[in-house]
């Protein structure tokens, strides 16, 4: 019986030392740039894999780069992550696809592949400022410092004026690596063909793959986050208030602007690109102008300040991280929300004189005209003209507006001019159906 034990003991202990080595594979071959929503996709698959305790996660990554604020994003979840991290560069790792590459603990390429050109550009493939250049310098040497990477190697991939020869084809050009260099460089540490082969470099060609993929979620964060959807969002924000304004109660357009402000809004505070410091100004701004226009009348600096205040929220949200701001940048997100205003203006115009043609608009409102020849009228032109003249006394404060009582009646009426304290005598100037304009006495 003592021996069956110490069997039973020896056949635990072997089985729980033979435990299935688990693979995490994301593929970073992309057709298009790397964007929030990558990012958001990079950074669920990590959590996900320290959650579950993986051995390993291999980034297999063909791209041209993208932005910079999403490749950092990565770039922080790949160094916190627990497991092994393995770059798998499949032909090649250009611009942020090498930042998020040598944020990894290991560096695969296949034959053929490059690395490197980190050098930021604008949208038009301008070289960013120096600003930019030299915070994205200072972020992949500390990547390089912290995975064990040629800091000097580094700093020529941003920056064209750092002289390594024999790293690039063309002087003055950020250097841009081939497999050969790599491993030559120590850049890179082995050289494989397929997921097969690398998995065998690290022991681990056993090991139970798991492919993560984007979800739907994840596609659509890549998709409103994109420029063009974003300036397209931010025009029926302001077509759907700007319909709101121009019809009495509330509607379908101010249901579609908050539709549209919640889909901008929260698709940037998922992807990080806004925090609630954002959403906050927006509010408060929303409060300045809503104030503005019932409790304070005419339109001043309250409802000015509240207008900018909303339109900075949006240009901030935007930009995304503070320290990758430039003139130019700026200047391209302000143009495209000045877009989005013409074109929402443009919109509306051309909506609200085209909807009464629609037979289904006419239903939901009057059409025949009610005509005096018939026998109907509003109100008595000789009514109006008996109270011309007549005078009284405020019963509260008209700004302009408020009651006044006349011939011991109370009036609804408004102050012509400056506004009129309560218990002041007035006397009616004008009267025209439900308008009776007063003047003080």
């Amino acid at each position: 019986m003592r021996y069956i034990t110490h069997i039973a003991a020896i056949v635990l202990l072997a089985t729980a030392g033979a435990r299935a080595e688990t693979v995490y594979h994301v593929d970073v071959k992309l057709e298009g740039m790397i964007d929030p929503g990558v990012a958001a996709f990079i950074e669920r698959v990590v959590e996900d894999a320290d959650k579950a305790g993986v051995d390993a996660i291999v980034f297999e990554i063909d791209t041209f780069g993208g932005r910079v604020d999403a490749g950092t994003v990565i770039r922080d979840a790949i160094l916190d992550a627990e497991a092994l991290t393995i770059a798998f560069i499949n032909k090649r790792a250009i611009s942020a696809g090498a930042l998020i590459a040598l944020a990894c603990d290991k560096i695969v390429m296949t034959q053929g592949a490059t690395m490197g050109a980190v050098t930021p550009v604008d949208g038009s493939g301008t070289k960013a400022s120096d600003k930019v250049t030299s915070y994205m310098r200072a972020e992949l040497r500390a990547t390089a410092e912290r995975t064990g990477r040629n800091v000097k190697i580094v700093d020529a991939m941003v920056d064209e004026r750092v002289d390594m020869p024999g790293l690039s084809a063309e002087a003055g050009r950020p250097a841009t690596l081939t497999t050969e260099q790599a491993l030559n460089w120590q850049m890179a540490d082995e050289t494989a063909e397929t997921m097969i082969e690398l998995l065998r470099i690290y022991d681990l060609g056993e090991a139970e793959v798991v492919y993560s993929e984007l979800n739907w979620a994840e596609h659509g964060l890549r998709i409103l986050t994109h420029p063009i959807v974003t300036s397209i969002l931010l025009a029926v924000a302001m077509f759907g208030l700007i319909a709101e304004v121009r019809t009495p109660g509330w509607g379908l357009g101010g249901t579609l602007a908050l539709v549209a402000l919640g889909l901008f809004f929260g698709s940037h505070l998922i992807v990080r690109l806004a925090e609630w410091q954002e959403l906050a100004l927006f509010a408060a701004g929303l409060v300045l102008l809503i104030v503005e226009l019932i409790a304070i009348p005419g339109f001043g600096l309250v409802g000015l300040a509240g207008i900018g205040a909303m339109l900075a929220s949006i240009v901030i949200t935007q930009l995304g991280d503070f320290q990758l701001w430039t003139i130019d940048e700026i200047a391209a997100v302000v143009a495209r929300l000045a877009a989005s205003m013409i074109g929402a203006f443009i919109l509306s115009l051309v909506v609200l004189r085209s909807l009464p043609k629609f037979a289904a608009f006419q239903r939901l409102v009057l059409a025949e005209e009610i005509k005096a020849s018939e026998g109907y009228t509003s109100a008595s032109r000789d009514t109006d003209n008996e109270l011309v003249g007549k005078e009284g006394v405020t019963m509260s404060y008209l700004r302009p507006s408020g009651i006044a009582m006349i011939d011991g009646q109370r009036l609804n009426v408004i102050a012509d001019g400056e506004f009129i304290e309560a218990q002041r005598p007035i006397k009616i100037v004008e009267a025209r159906g439900s308008r009776v304009v007063v003047r003080a006495l």
